[in-house]
């Protein structure tokens, strides 16, 4: 029996051999069913296990990693898949296995190599902008994309820093003049609104970048969660190693608006041939079965639900430890 620990929660269970589909797309190899969930934050949520979609290097064997399976069999019509995060109820989420579903898109995908071989999907990131204007604020740091993550975190000098440079009044009374921030990765910078990065409640506001200090080799790390991906359309190849991502479309948004989230800065910062943010791989890409839903880790989404279930579910769920 193995245990896998979360950060709100733990799973035991057994390593067993199965036929694991998706749809129609199946292949055989190894996954964990679950003999007991502990009641937080299990118990709140209607899906029934964990999906990891993490690379091989965090998988605990071969046979664990869906992707890979999925690949040598050549079941699929590319060794990919692509995620779609709803930003309201009336949106569906959704994780597409083979393919990219265009009609996501707001923007054309563009795609980087991934970092290194972690086991998570992360890039480099250049620097950050405020408004469009570079910061000179962590250059070099690594950033992973992170379903399980409900917030954006980051290295804590680096996020006080933003914090004192954005300036947003407690009172809110300057909301709707604040700046975008943004995250220069491989000649492109990916905004973020302030809708994104503000906590408004009871007529208060304030920064909700988290701290977090990972220590190198690890870091300086940024994990960008749920915020980021509702922006953003992303695209993990299994195949080519790489990243793709673009400007997520959503209803009710306009051409004009979209444009404003993804800017080509160019020049010497563009990484090789390519250029794109990463994603988290997520649990130990292994499967955590329990009866039919399942939540979906590592770059990823639970298919179907609605933007509010899935703020309110990933919010608690797989908070993982990244020290």
């Amino acid at each position: 029996e193995v245990s896998i620990t979360f950060g709100t929660g733990e799973v035991w269970g057994r390593c067993v051999q199965e036929q694991i589909c998706i749809g129609s797309v199946c292949s055989r190899g190894s996954l964990v069913l679950a003999t007991y969930e502990s009641p937080m934050p299990f118990s709140s949520f209607k899906f029934d296990g964990v999906l990891g979609l993490g690379t091989r290097a965090m998988s605990q064997g071969d046979d664990f990693n869906l992707m890979d399976r999925l690949q040598r069999t050549g079941v699929l019509k590319q060794a990919m898949f692509s995620v779609f995060m709803s930003d309201s109820d009336d949106e569906v989420s959704e994780i597409t296995f083979g393919t990219v579903k265009l009609d996501h898109l707001a923007s054309e995908l563009f795609w980087v190599d991934i970092a290194r071989d972690s086991g998570y999907w992360e890039v480099l990131v250049d620097d950050m902008h405020i408004n469009g204007a570079p910061q000179s604020l962590c250059a070099g740091c690594y950033a992973a994309v992170d379903t399980g993550t409900s917030e954006l975190a980051g290295p804590s000098a680096v996020i006080d820093e933003l914090a004192r440079r954005l300036n947003v009044l407690e009172d809110c009374s300057n909301l709707d003049s604040l700046p975008t921030l943004g995250f220069e990765i491989a000649g492109r910078v990916l905004n973020l609104e302030p809708r994104d990065y503000i906590d408004q409640a009871n007529g208060n506001c304030q920064v909700s970048l988290m701290a977090l200090d990972v220590p190198p080799p690890k870091g300086p790390l940024f994990v960008l969660g749920i915020p980021f991906l509702q922006k953003f359309v992303t695209v993990y190849d299994n195949d080519k190693r790489r990243v793709g991502f673009g400007v997520a479309r959503h209803a009710g948004q306009s051409a004009d608006r979209a444009k404003t989230l993804l800017l080509d800065v160019g020049g010497a910062h563009r990484h090789a041939s390519t250029g794109a943010v990463a994603a988290a791989g997520g649990a130990d890409a292994a499967a955590l079965a329990g009866a039919a839903a399942a939540a979906v880790d590592g770059g990823a989404a639970v298919a179907g639900g609605s933007g509010g279930q899935l703020r309110r579910a990933l919010a608690s769920l797989l908070k993982r430890m990244w020290t």
